[in-house]
């Protein structure tokens, strides 16, 4: 079905009416000319006029109606997500397959030896936008399984499709699966091999973890945390720690292997909170320095009066849209102020925000807010966001969706 973009026919801003805008083809009605040109992936419905159908290949035109770039047209708040900005470059298999290449020697460069689970294709940041592929090797078996997940109109684009399933066949994955639907609704396809009949136990830097790739949250594992993991286990040695929104434990686990002193997991989910008790066992770890606690977050807080050396607070996006956005900084306010008020002095608190409609310094503005509400002063001893096998393009600041602060409490 083709999506409605603006009437066909507009005017310039002198008032003098424009040339229809070719079928098939969609026409900026912003100055945003440099910015495609500058690699940004997205142009937004409510800056484009004309017609395309969801999925195509559509040419975009600057105002004047030149050629500008190509991509594959989206129907919602993005109305095109740009793929080249070269009109000589043919959109079949061979183009998406040198994306891949450029994209997985990348990984063969950044993932070590002892991780057997990573992203191999970070849609935008490796310029397959919507593209999503993450592999996951099986410790107990010779067994590789990816899980490849579309954002929005290219998972009609059979091209893409169909040279990806091609060439995760060829790097020699056993298994591959298809992650579809809305959150709470998804759905995980076989598209070949065998899907998992089991939890999985993968490595991370040396680490266990299980992974749930039929039901679990995101592909399985919240990869991106890669980085955020090693840096609690480098600092967790002696510490009472507190991981809050833990899911499966991965900072549970990374703090156990740290020599953390003690961990207390907490989660919402009861099946996430029996997988992180399970994870630590995996790990030889002593059962009787780890305590996993199915409950809601704010209440544990508001109930239990334990006190902490490092809490660890990585909540789900507060800030699903743009109009969320107040509210999600009020979240993040009141997270901050009880998880600071459970600290010792010298205490460490890693907050994490993936929120895309929350940048980086609007997080920090949350957290100097939550450190007055609980009158403790803090040391920011470091930034970051996602591992290396999550990049982003310089000119699409959105890709910084995960905001990592680690900081210490001084007084």
């Amino acid at each position: 079905m083709d999506a409605v973009r603006a009437p066909i026919g507009s005017s310039d801003s002198s008032g003098r009416a424009r040339a229809p805008v070719p079928t098939g083809a969609l026409r900026l009605t912003k100055a945003l000319e440099r910015v495609v040109h500058e690699g940004h992936p997205w142009v937004f419905a409510e800056a484009l006029e004309g017609e395309a159908t969801p999925g195509a290949v559509t040419t975009l035109l600057d105002r004047g109606g030149a050629f500008l770039a190509r991509g594959i047209a989206e129907e919602g708040a993005i109305g095109l997500r740009v793929w080249s900005t070269d009109r000589r470059e043919s959109f079949d298999a061979r183009f998406v397959r040198a994306r891949l290449e450029l994209a997985a020697r990348l990984r063969d460069r950044v993932i070590d030896d002892e991780t057997s689970a990573y992203r191999l294709v970070h849609g935008e940041g490796d310029r397959l936008p919507g593209v999503v592929v993450d592999v996951y090797g099986a410790t107990d078996a010779a067994q590789r399984y990816a899980v490849m997940r579309f954002d929005g109109a290219v998972s009609e684009a059979t091209f893409v499709r169909d040279a990806l399933i091609a060439w995760v066949r060829e790097r020699g994955i056993d298994t591959l699966l298809h992650k579809h639907g809305r959150k709470g609704e998804a759905r995980v396809d076989v598209v070949f091999g065998d899907g998992p009949r089991e939890i999985l136990a993968v490595r991370e830097r040396g680490m266990t973890l299980l992974a749930d790739l039929m039901h679990g949250q995101k592909t399985g594992l919240f990869l991106d945390h890669r980085e955020s993991r090693f840096r609690v286990r480098q600092l967790a040695r002696g510490l009472r720690v507190l991981n809050l929104y833990a899911y499966t434990g991965g900072f549970s686990i990374a703090a156990g292997l740290g020599g953390a002193e003690h961990v207390t997991t907490v989660d919402v989910a009861p099946n996430a909170v029996a997988l992180a008790d399970e994870g630590w066992r995996r790990n030889g770890l002593d059962p009787a320095r780890h305590r996993a606690v199915a409950a809601d977050v704010p209440t544990f807080l508001a109930e239990d009066d334990a006190r902490f050396d490092l809490i660890v607070a990585d909540p789900p996006s507060f800030a699903p849209s743009e109009r969320a956005k107040p509210a999600a900084l009020e979240a993040y306010t009141k997270l901050h102020a009880s998880c600071l008020a459970r600290l010792e002095l010298g205490g460490f608190y890693l907050a994490a925000s993936c929120s895309s409609h929350v940048r980086g310094s609007d997080f920090e503005a949350t957290l100097r807010e939550g450190a007055r509400k609980a009158r403790a002063r803090l040391q920011v001893l470091d930034r970051w966001g996602g591992a290396p096998d999550h990049p982003r393009l310089i000119a699409f600041p959105e890709g910084d969706y995960l905001d990592c602060v680690l900081t210490r409490v001084v007084g």
